[in-house]
């Protein structure tokens, strides 16, 4: 199998890479390298069935392949809030493009979606059906509008021209290869500990967030390409935490002596966000297999050895 993935030097797109590549698939490596990184796919150079190419989704591209795992974006509030019209047009002009592409391919195409769709929830847990509260004309709503008008760019190619698709909405994920500028929680929190600062947490700390390791995500999104249903299907971990919770945690495995601060809340920050994955289990016979404590330990040993090089 020939596959495309956009943002496939991104974070979730570099392990996407790496799991296709071991299952014996070829891959060609698309990104911009705005959030990505080389560094990211280093260590698939030299692989025989690696390409890597520099290319911005909003730009149309020709190429053969049999699937397309579109991931390109930025997906951090930090990224896509410092040039929100680049961000409008990578979900909107860059989805376009690729569906274009699976047209005349007739490839499959999954989308890598986000919980942000769901804007912040009056509906707890978040099921597919939910349709949202999303602001219109607020900060983040760049990423967000975006992101339903790339769902249903998918879903109008579906119909009115066949198109395979595929709708993968991401609930919080993390892992080794975080960007650590993303402005992210975890990476947030993993960073301030390993430098000796203080945890920020911003309000109380009492909205929730449910958080997905990468590996678990990437599972899900190749049972559901590889699957008959086209979504969309939540891919997350439904277990819970405060934000307060979470910098606890990170404390305990870092250094418990390291105080914490509060700040003001950002603009329309969710104050609940946690998946219902019953479709994801009784279709995709998916669940997450990796505890956050667990992940933590990971993804720390990841941030310790790029910044500290330990």
């Amino acid at each position: 199998m020939r596959n495309l993935v956009t943002g496939g030097a991104g974070f979730i797109g570099s392990h996407l890479c790496d799991r296709l590549l071991e299952r014996g698939d070829e891959v060609l490596c698309l990104d911009n390298f705005y959030t990505g990184a080389r560094t990211n796919v280093a260590h698939l150079r030299d692989h025989p069935n690696f390409e890597l190419i520099r290319h911005d989704v909003i730009e149309p591209i020709s190429l053969e392949v049999d699937r397309i795992f579109h991931l390109a974006c930025p997906a951090s509030p930090v990224h896509y809030q410092a040039d929100a019209i680049q961000t409008i047009k990578t979900s909107v002009l860059g989805t376009m493009n690729m569906l274009d592409l699976a047209k005349r391919l007739k490839a499959r195409i999954l989308i890598a979606s986000t919980s942000e769709i769901y804007g912040d929830p009056l509906e707890h847990p978040q099921t597919e059906a939910y349709w949202g509260n999303v602001n219109p004309i607020g900060i983040r709503s760049c990423y967000d509008e975006s992101k339903r008008m790339a769902e249903t760019l998918m879903f109008d190619y579906h119909r009115q021209h066949g198109v395979d698709i595929r709708v993968m909405r991401i609930f919080n994920t993390y892992g080794p290869r975080m960007n650590e500028h993303d402005g992210r929680v975890v990476s947030n929190f993993i960073c301030q500990a390993l430098r000796g600062k203080p945890l920020t947490v911003y309000g109380e700390g009492q909205q929730t967030r449910s958080f997905c390791y990468v590996d678990d995500n990437v599972d899900g999104m190749m049972r559901l390409m590889d699957g008959e249903h086209i979504g969309p299907i939540n891919i997350g971990n439904p277990n819970e935490f405060t934000i307060l919770e979470l910098a606890q945690k990170v404390l305990e495995m870092v250094n418990p002596e390291l105080p914490i601060i509060n700040l003001p809340l950002p603009s329309d920050d969710p104050r609940q966000r946690q998946p219902d994955i019953t479709k994801a289990r009784t279709l995709l016979g998916w669940e997450p297999k990796v505890f956050l404590e667990e992940g933590l330990a990971r993804t720390i040993a990841d941030f310790r050895a790029r910044l500290l090089g330990k």
